[in-house]
């Protein structure tokens, strides 16, 4: 599963925090907010990437990290499909045998991916683990399958084949060989569990990157809007096209830059269409989702990528909770209404279009 799982979306976004040198205090009843400049941090591996926790409130300490620790690890023992004995992989092996109840909140990712799905037209498919699988990408040997090794595995597809029993939190894959991932929607989960957890504590100031999916918890210190550098996708990691001022919001990324491989000329990137079976191609290099709740930015924004510019615009325009960012082949710049007076553009090789 992580080999979207971790960078789904292609999650490529540079934070730039542009801290000034206040201090901040909030006031909730009785209790003093103690909201620092200095952020108290935190780094994980897992999910087989880099996970940053940078929390802005003296009161952080080592055993709430351990507790964010523990939530991750929860998360991963769940729903990595490749890991032996996980929900996801008993749901997998028992694909077209029996059904199996899981937890609430694997039931609830699962439901959730299966709702993209049918709103996007198929566009977003929860059960492509088996075009994954084939074509390697991000692992150690990628390769360009055979036509009818792409057919069989596109006949292992079908988000419609996935049968939920609310009743029980049970999953039942119809067709033997269909492999639930969960990597286009899990990491986005994970960082709303963060800031839910980080909520209760009663932190206000923080900002969550599980590998490039950002989430900014409330504002800066000093009351004002966090500034997220959006990443040039020709570019190295740390150059940005632009900049998005962000209160309360996550920000995800998917692109054809991040993982990819060079076959006899061609290069192949990971964001596999399930209609092809080969990577989406459209004339985008990038789209970034704003809205209110990772999971759903991180399912939107692969589902928008290979919806493509006027369809996935339309997409999210639908919305009354989303915006978007599309960068296309020829360095135009795409914005839904939302983002007009939020999102600077930095970078002269890119036009915003009009």
């Amino acid at each position: 599963m992580y080999r979207k799982f971790l960078s789904c979306s292609s999650l490529l976004i540079m934070l730039a925090l542009l801290m000034t040198g206040a201090i901040g205090c909030t006031t909730k009843a009785d209790q003093k907010t103690a909201a620092s400049t200095e952020p108290a941090a935190e780094r994980y591996f897992i999910f087989d990437t880099i996970v940053s926790l940078r929390v802005y409130d003296e009161r952080m300490t080592p055993r709430h990290f351990d507790e964010v620790r523990a939530l991750l690890e929860r998360i991963d023992q769940r729903m990595n499909r490749q890991l032996a004995g996980s929900e996801i992989d008993q749901v997998n092996q028992a694909a077209g045998k029996s059904e199996v109840s899981v937890s609430e909140e694997t039931f609830k990712v699962v439901q959730t991916a299966i709702d993209y799905a049918a709103a996007s037209g198929g566009h977003f498919e929860p059960t492509v683990g088996p075009l994954v699988d084939l074509w390697g990408i991000g692992g150690e040997h990628p390769a360009v399958p055979k036509e009818d090794e792409l057919a069989a595995a596109m006949q292992r597809m079908n988000y419609k084949d996935v049968i939920l029993n609310p009743a029980s939190n049970a999953i039942r894959l119809e067709k033997e060989g269909m492999s639930l991932d969960l990597g286009a929607i899990a990491k986005g989960y994970a960082a709303d569990v963060i800031a839910d957890y980080l909520q209760q504590q009663d932190f206000r100031s923080a900002i969550i990157d599980l590998g490039g999916n950002i989430l900014a918890m409330g504002s800066k210190p000093d009351g004002s809007p966090w500034n997220i550098g959006i990443q040039d996708p020709e570019k190295d990691r740390g150059q940005s096209l632009g900049t998005l001022q962000a209160v309360n919001k996550t920000i995800v990324t998917s692109g054809v830059y991040e993982r990819f491989f060079e076959a006899e000329g061609t290069v192949y990137h990971h964001i596999l269409s399930p209609f092809t079976g080969y990577p989406v191609d459209n004339d985008l290099l990038s789209v970034t989702i704003v809205t209110d709740t990772s999971m759903d930015a991180d399912a939107m924004s692969t589902s928008v990528f290979s919806l493509g510019l006027t369809e996935g615009r339309q997409f999210v325009e639908s919305r009354d909770d989303a915006d978007a960012i599309f960068v296309t082949t020829d360095h135009q710049i795409y914005l839904t209404s939302g983002l007009a007076d939020t999102f600077k553009l930095t970078n002269d090789n890119y036009q915003l279009a009009e």
